[in-house]
């Protein structure tokens, strides 16, 4: 496919996952097609997105080297699946986590585009042998899963299919970058990718710390929001141990391996996180930030703002 074609991205979903994905396409110059099956929805989330970079454009956090008006007139809507799809070399797809829902998008995909068009889903929970598995064509199809919210978070997780051709890894990990976005890619998929799983083991012992009466839950995020995440907005687990013994690695695991081993084998059993025992780490959270609405939503338009502001201080460096 000659790079002239290369230009036309089709968004099939416009919740705000395909809102994010539309906004971090045509901040890097490509035309984008948002398509939703709900008439309508595709001419609200264009509304949306114009909200949107505007305030961006205002507070000097537009990303890409265009103007908030030259992106907005890259971006249009469809409300049939075929003329969205026309003319796009490449389809992420942004619809509700369930799998029969994403397998039928997929198989539709399939009918309407041509063998070198690459499909990417935007799942965070579903490997891409359940997601793809009624697909005819498997060699072009990957997970491509953001994290939220991608505009300020830009870490991709690129997860193949067994059958994902390396071209096609190669492609979306070439439109990740030149979008800004900062792709991994697995070398095969496995269940949670490796941010969730990740996560998922920090989660669980600093569930474990709280449920266990050893700290509280303010004082477990501090380890993290001023401690360990300092580094980590930077640097990533390996190379910060690398750096912390005088030789690097090798030396780190010769003074630290056998503590480490001990720690981790008197870790707990994975916790209960919806039992009895987890009612008064949930009532200890609600206590520092009630969850109604209006505070969840007041402390998710600040972590936004604190992400932006590291996102800048982070492309600064």
């Amino acid at each position: 496919m000659s790079s002239s074609n290369m230009k036309i991205i089709t968004v099939v979903g416009s919740g705000l996952i395909g809102r994010s994905w539309s906004m971090v396409f045509i901040s890097g110059g490509y035309s984008v097609k948002i398509y939703d099956n709900q008439p309508g929805q595709a001419v609200n989330a264009i509304k949306e997105i114009r909200k949107q970079l505007e305030e961006l454009e205002g507070a000097h956090m537009l990303r890409g080297e265009l103007k908030a008006t030259e992106q907005l007139a890259l971006l249009s809507s469809c409300d049939d699946m075929a003329q969205a799809l026309e003319g796009a070399f490449f389809v992420q797809e942004c619809v509700f986590e369930q799998l029969e829902v994403k397998q039928s998008v997929f198989q539709d995909l399939e009918r309407l585009v041509g063998k070198d068009v690459i499909l990417s889903s935007s799942t965070s929970c579903l490997v891409p042998s359940d997601v793809f598995s009624k697909v005819q064509n498997r060699s072009r199809c990957l997970v491509s899963h953001p994290v939220n919210p991608p505009y300020y978070v830009k870490l991709v997780e690129l997860v193949p299919h067994p059958e994902t051709a390396a071209s096609v890894m190669d492609t979306t990990h070439a439109l990740m970058t030149k979008v800004g976005q900062a792709p991994v890619r697995l070398r095969k998929e496995i269940d949670g990718f490796a941010l969730n799983r990740v996560q998922a083991a920090i989660i669980a012992e600093s569930w474990r710390l709280v449920q266990d009466g050893i700290i509280s839950v303010k004082d477990i995020d501090l380890v993290m929001s001023e401690g360990l995440g300092m580094r980590y907005a930077f640097i990533g687990p390996m190379e910060t141990i690398h750096l912390n013994a005088p030789e690097g690695m090798e030396d780190y695991m010769k003074r630290y391996g056998v503590g480490i081993t001990r720690v981790l084998t008197s870790f707990g059993p994975v916790p209960d996180f919806c039992g009895e025992g987890s009612k008064s780490i949930v009532n200890e959270m609600c206590e520092l930030i009630p969850n109604d609405r209006q505070n969840l939503l007041a402390r998710t338009e600040r972590r936004d703002q604190l992400l932006m502001a590291l996102a800048k201080l982070k492309k600064d460096h």
